[in-house]
């Protein structure tokens, strides 16, 4: 039977004694975190947010209280009353912070009992990832999540402080709003009052974010929630939470200026300093020299162009691929002397896995012997010229892959994200960022045969691309950048059309009608000519920032109740079905 909290009030977390505490009455409230009977002395660790510390109890001192305590169990919830003292120097536990002292029991409050958890609380055992998420009010009793709920907390405190003390104003926009979709699928709400007709929940508050701008606002923030239908990875939820910025007046500069002084503030929440400013690189120098527009830049191995080398040598393959327009790349993969030929091998499945016709690879042996895939078909004469251009020391390995210069670059960028990640060249302490810049517009869709913003249909063009879109708009650039952290996007923003005649051009070259862009955005194409000032902005993917921080591989282990990845709340069983009355309110009927 539960007791009652009464009059208890607690005067310390199980975090928070230490030496100066010794002799001092202190009252504890938490969870029992561990038991050991030792006969006529019990030991409890009491547990809560704040930490552990150990409590006893003496058989000599109360019986009556020594047999209440003898059936507490792993979870039950208690209050402690009694006083501190200091632990023997052979008992002392220095992996506790609390580990100097313990608090010698004079009352014992049982406010609940609990069944026995469906796994440990007190270690970190494996657990599969559906028991966790099933479970997850116990899940989150653990010291790993509490950890990165904590860590959450703390950066997003940072966060609100820095923008605070910069000017900016937290404004929220509406999560019930109007369905424009372009890109992911929207979740639809339908309306009861309006039968037949719809509201959509966010999938960034875009559109609102640059009508502050229009109202005046000057420096919006908003710790948002976003939502998009779209299927998951280990990165993705369909609801997850952005840092979203926009500013009047602005240019990429001055977004740059703001971010990378906050990613400082950022880092020193776990101890780290982080150089700036932060490396700037133009979309097309990513993907030729990493084959990714998010490049992790921790393991080296860029991407060279090694045409000029090929381009007169007997190997026919090489050859014709340059002469077509195509082209051959490479990267170098340092220190791989002990590579094993069947390690080499493997790599080269790898790459055909991926797609490729076939990988070529050049080693340059510890005692300086060359050896080749290709040996036979160039010749010892055009594989050390490749090597030297490519810069390949002894023990050193080219990895070539020839074809059209964006696909062979993705291919040559994956095996070098593979590589790096299968030999530990990925130091988790490790942190480049990098801003990704000059994105182009619009991005050819062949199924579609249309263009479609690389974006969003409301990112401006770089000024002297203008005249380009009249005659070749895919070749137009926008101006938009993208914040990349160990190859994870972490933020994406734009300097965004702020000219309600560019915005229209934008739309006819989407194939959106003008009747369509009025359905679509008619309030916000009637709010541009209305006195709109140039403004830009970015959104922070919170989720992916603070999982980096925590050093942890999914967003699942720092969001407090995550999706699986079919998009199910395990825990509450969400979705579900729901009363049939509650449908014929909202005028739909459904179909299996």
């Amino acid at each position: 039977m539960a007791e009652q909290l009464g009059g208890l009030t607690r005067t310390h977390t199980c975090g928070a004694l230490r030496l100066d505490d010794v002799d001092r009455e202190v009252v504890l409230l938490g969870w029992v975190h561990r038991v050991r009977d030792l006969g006529g002395v019990l030991f409890i660790d009491v547990r809560d947010r704040g930490g552990v510390t150990q409590v006893v109890f003496d058989v000599a001192d109360d019986d009556a209280m020594m047999a209440k305590a003898k059936r507490l169990r792993s979870e039950f919830v208690v209050g402690i009353e009694g006083r501190v003292r200091r632990r023997s120097a052979e008992t002392v536990n220095p992996k506790l912070e609390t580990g100097d002292v313990e608090v010698v029991v004079s009352r014992l409050t049982v406010l609940n009992e609990a069944k026995t958890p469906p796994f440990p609380v007190a270690e970190d055992s494996p657990v599969s990832e559906d028991v966790r998420l099933r479970y997850r009010y116990i899940d989150l009793r653990r010291p790993r999540l509490q950890s990165n709920i904590g860590l959450r907390h703390r950066v997003m405190m940072v966060m609100r402080r820095y923008f605070d003390d910069n000017g900016f104003w937290e404004i929220e926009t509406p999560i019930l709003t109007k369905s424009t979709p372009e890109g992911a699928r929207d979740y639809l709400v339908p309306s009861r009052v309006h039968p037949g007709e719809f509201f959509a929940l966010p999938q960034s508050p875009q559109l609102f974010k640059q009508i502050l701008m229009i109202s005046g606002m000057d420096r919006y923030v908003q710790i948002c929630r976003c939502f998009r239908d779209e299927d998951l990875r280990a990165d993705r939820q369909p609801e997850f939470t952005q840092v979203d910025i926009e500013m009047a007046f602005a240019r990429p500069e001055t977004i740059f200026d703001l971010i990378e002084p906050l990613m400082k503030d950022v880092f020193r929440v776990i101890g780290k300093e982080i150089t700036t400013p932060f490396l700037r690189m133009s979309y097309a120098e990513a993907m030729a020299v990493y084959g990714s527009d998010k490049p992790d830049l921790r393991c080296g191995m860029p991407i060279q162009d090694m045409r000029e080398v090929f381009r007169d040598c007997p190997f026919r393959v090489f050859k014709e691929i340059i002469a077509g327009g195509g082209t051959v790349r490479g990267f170098v993969v340092p220190d791989a002397g002990g590579y094993s030929r069947s390690e080499v091998d493997g790599i080269v499945d790898e790459a055909k896995a991926l797609g490729a016709t076939g990988l070529v690879w050049a080693r340059r042996a510890e005692d300086g012997t060359i050896t080749s895939s290709v040996m036979k078909a160039l010749g010892e004469e055009s594989i050390r010229a490749a090597l030297d251009a490519a810069g390949v020391v002894n023990g050193g390995i080219l990895l070539m892959a020839a074809g059209e210069p964006d696909a062979t670059s993705k291919l040559l960028g994956q095996i070098r994200l593979s590589l790096a990640k299968r030999k530990g060249m990925l130091n988790p302490e490790d942190y480049r960022f990098l801003w990704v810049v000059d994105f182009p517009l619009l991005d050819w869709d062949p199924e579609e045969k249309r263009f479609v913003a690389m974006h969003h249909p409301f990112t401006s063009p770089v000024d002297e691309d203008l005249a380009v879109m009249a005659t070749e708009p895919g070749k137009a650039r926008a101006k938009a950048y993208d914040l990349v952290l160990n190859g994870s996007e972490v933020g994406g923003g734009s300097i965004r059309i702020h000219d309600a005649a560019l915005q229209s051009r934008i739309f006819e070259l989407l194939n959106i009608s003008e009747d369509e862009a009025k359905k679509r955005f008619g309030f916000f194409v009637e709010a541009l000519e209305h006195g709109t000032p140039p403004h830009g902005g970015l959104a922070l993917g919170l989720d992916r920032l603070v999982a980096i921080l925590a050093n942890e591989n999914s967003i699942r282990e720092v969001i407090a109740f995550p999706k699986t990845a079919t998009a199910v709340d395990l825990m509450s069983g969400a979705p579900s079905e729901v009363d049939p009355r509650q449908l014929r309110e909202l005028h739909i009927a459904t179909r299996t």
